[in-house]
């Protein structure tokens, strides 16, 4: 969860481009990021995939005031408004794109090709129609922020009472490490987020990486399955607290500017 969803990446710079904050070209590579293209299909009006700074600017001219993300996942429909079609798509990869104003929604599909240390990455945004209603269970900034300072405290007291590997300093200075690296050259959000959008994404970025250490580094001191299955029971509501922080913070921008 350090790195942004393709999602996010989509929302933020394509935010920022709706308010004249960067330019088209900008946008583009910023959304891009280390992928080979990106493509829109099924936009209206078109009866090929398009490209991404041709999609964008059809969606605003379709009516598109705002960009905002769902994360769902099985049993949460974080940020989803229907209809049961295009939900459906967003679960199966967990990850969506709702645009406002203009009723439609994009659900990335990625396809991967190449030896490991050079996959040649392609995504192809399907674009759908949405329903305009209120989001699922997408909190405010300050709530999200109260939540995560919560759920890091509660996870790990918890994880440390079972002795996981990922809540002692060795797992915290890992962490360190790995956000140094990421860190290089990256941008958190785009232009015209406020700080607190800014600070709550990388909480929670840092909640969630915290999540997969916990989860990757072993069974620590959870040697029996009813230890093993406390473990995931208690990060459960942590990783859900966090992948609502998340949409909170890409939602962010839309919603200061009263764009509903």
């Amino acid at each position: 969860m350090l790195s942004e969803p393709r999602s996010g990446r989509l929302a933020a710079w394509g935010n920022a481009l709706l308010a004249g904050l960067v330019s088209p070209d900008d946008a583009v590579v910023a959304i891009v990021g280390e992928d080979a293209v990106h493509r829109v299909e099924g936009l209206p009006g078109e009866s090929a995939p398009v490209g991404l700074t041709l999609a964008l600017g059809r969606l605003r001219t379709l009516g598109a005031s705002g960009l905002r993300i769902a994360l769902p996942a099985p049993g949460h429909p974080l940020g989803l408004s229907g209809p049961p079609e295009f939900n459906a798509r967003a679960l199966d990869v967990e990850e969506a794109v709702i645009c406002e104003g203009a009723a439609l929604g994009l659900v990335p599909e990625v396809y991967e090709a190449g030896p490991a240390g050079d996959v040649h990455v392609e995504v192809v945004w399907h674009c759908l129609p949405v329903r305009e209603a209120p989001p699922a269970d997408v909190p405010s900034l300050g709530e999200a922020e109260r939540e995560l300072a919560e759920a890091l405290r509660d996870a790990t007291a918890v994880l440390s009472r079972l002795d996981v590997a990922g809540s002692g300093p060795v797992a915290e200075a890992a962490i360190d490490a790995y956000r140094a690296r990421a860190e290089v050259g990256r941008e958190v959000l785009a232009p015209g987020y406020p700080p607190r959008a800014v600070r709550v994404l990388e909480l929670a970025q840092r909640v969630g990486l915290l999540i997969s250490v916990a989860s990757e580094n072993g069974p620590g001191g959870a040697v029996s399955a009813s230890e093993i299955a406390a473990r995931a029971e208690a990060l459960r509501p942590v990783e859900r607290t966090a992948r609502r922080a998340q949409v909170a913070a890409y939602n962010s921008v839309v919603v200061e500017r009263g764009v509903r």
